[in-house]
């Protein structure tokens, strides 16, 4: 193993943290949990417009959540930062950013670019006029400095901009093998600091890694136009350029880029849906890279000892989300009673707020119904609406939803009222699952209906719902008094006369 492997995650907080970012931190977290390197986060905030604590506090609690733990980065729930690379914030990092753009303005790297808003979106015109691809013009590309001074004699004051060098810029991506990008395509010389003296992304980031030893770029498909910027930014400060490794993006199941006005991306709404930390770590695992085996769960630490970079593939990783449940149940089967109750109760406390069902049950009644329904809910959150019915006392029922499409109201009602009364032979002693069913299917051949029509009958009128665990179960988790109770209403709702 390399001890020297240095990799980070550098999300800004400008909005809540998604899934890309997430399944990014992962494999970061991987590849340095495999080579026995060191992973690294910290926070790009320098569009202070649209930084927030609130979305800080999202993306750094959310892969805390998840177990994607850093080595060094910021402190979560007030802790101080950790590491020697502090302050992992960058407007705490501004007097770095500063001295590395005196260094390019020194070398004649870069320089101040005093055009207006106004200009730059005449050229912009102009270009789109003439079917060109926007680039800057080079205004101020050969500026004397009589006349960099005569115009902040005027008042302006300069943004910084990188002088673009001409000629192809290449690296071998672990990913992607070799690429290859003709700095003509770059747009021209880029700003690297704005008017105001606030450092952009592309200097920020090429500063803080060298500053951090960064080894490894790991990052998004979408990153790669960024790269020969970078790379050129490297060299101009003199740095060793890291290595880079660009991941697949994560596509919808039709094929389309995920984005946050489309899809659902934001990694709490998964959390509020009732994933488990395990699943999501999994199928995030998923999403680009595969072990080269059948195998499909996998734990956190599994995944590091497994974790190889070089079998990340190239193509889109589309987001699947029946997968995702159904790894959601295996993780969901393989936590023990107490775990799952635990886990399950601030979803139920969550239903009784919302009046979903009348009261929350207690662990006992849990652990009795778990083995009915663990193999059954696809989320945590699932459990109240698959039989909250349990634990609400009145249900209203649609009397027409209670006759089967065999049915009509007169054979529904009698039928019922049959099963009502073999039901009601049974006592507290019996009234076990395999105490009911002989009875009401023998009640079935004498009568010569089929079972799925009475059962669905029985199912819909003391549940409400046409889908619930096995009938049998589901009327002993009720029990004898509730059963016959509501069985009484629907039968006496099947005799009401219509429209009452």
């Amino acid at each position: 193993m390399r001890s020297d492997i240095r990799v980070r995650i550098a999300p800004s907080p400008t909005g809540p943290l998604h899934i890309g970012t997430a399944r990014t931190a992962l494999f970061n977290y991987l590849f340095a949990r495999h080579t026995g390197g060191t992973f690294v986060l910290r926070l790009e905030d320098t569009d202070v417009a649209r930084s927030t604590t609130a979305f800080e506090k999202d993306i750094l609690d959310g892969l805390h959540w998840l177990g994607i733990t850093w080595d060094e980065g910021p402190g979560i729930e007030g802790r101080e930062e950790t590491g020697p690379y502090a302050p992992y914030r960058q407007m705490a990092r501004l007097p770095q950013y500063a001295a590395a753009a005196a260094r390019l303005l020194a070398t004649d790297n870069a320089y101040p670019c005093f055009c207006t808003p106004e200009e730059l979106d005449a050229d912009r015109k102009a270009q789109e006029a003439q079917k060109l691809p926007p680039r800057y013009v080079g205004r101020c590309a050969a500026l004397t400095p009589a006349e960099r001074a005569a115009k902040e004699a005027e008042g302006r004051r300069g943004a910084l901009r990188f002088r673009v060098r001409s000629g192809v810029v290449g690296w071998n991506d672990i990913i992607r093998d070799r690429i290859e990008i003709d700095t003509s395509n770059l747009g021209g010389d880029f700003v690297i600091v704005r008017a105001d003296g606030t450092p952009l992304y592309h200097f920020t980031v090429v500063v803080d890694d060298m500053a951090m030893a960064i080894s490894h770029v790991i990052r998004g498909e979408d990153h790669v136009s960024n790269t020969p910027k970078h790379i050129l930014l490297f060299q101009a400060l003199g740095y060793e350029v890291p290595e880079f490794g660009h991941l697949p993006l994560i596509l919808n199941p039709d094929g389309t880029k995920m984005s946050k006005r489309k899809s659902q991306t934001a990694v709490a709404d998964y959390i509020a849906q009732g994933f488990t930390r395990e699943a999501l770590v999994n199928y995030f695992a998923f999403l680009g890279w595969s072990p080269g085996t059948e195998e499909e769960v996998f734990t956190l630490e599994e995944l590091g000892e497994r974790f190889d970079l070089h079998k990340v593939q190239k193509g889109g990783a589309r987001f699947d989300r029946e997968r995702l449940e159904w790894l959601n149940g295996q993780w969901i089967r393989k936590l023990d009673d107490e775990e799952l109750i635990a886990r399950l109760r601030p979803f139920l406390e969550a239903a009784a707020v919302a009046g979903e069902i009348g009261r929350q049950p207690t662990d006992d009644e849990l652990r009795t119904l778990l083995p009915i329904v663990r193999e059954r809910i696809p989320t945590l959150a699932s459990l109240p609406e698959l039989v909250g019915f349990l634990w609400t006392d009145d249900i209203a029922v649609d009397p027409a939803s209670i006759i089967p499409k065999r049915w009509d109201a007169a054979t529904t009602h009698d039928g019922l009222a049959a099963a009502r009364e073999v039901l009601a032979a049974h006592d507290a002693v019996t009234w076990e699952a395999d105490e009911l069913e002989p009875p009401l299917r023998e009640l079935v051949e004498a009568r010569g209906w089929k079972a799925g029509d009475l059962f669905m009958a029985i199912r819909v009128a003391t549940t409400g719902k046409t889908a619930t665990p096995p009938l049998f179960d589901t009327l002993v988790a009720l029990g004898r008094d509730r059963t016959l109770a509501r069985l009484d209403a629907a039968i006496a709702s099947l005799s009401a006369p219509a429209g009452t």
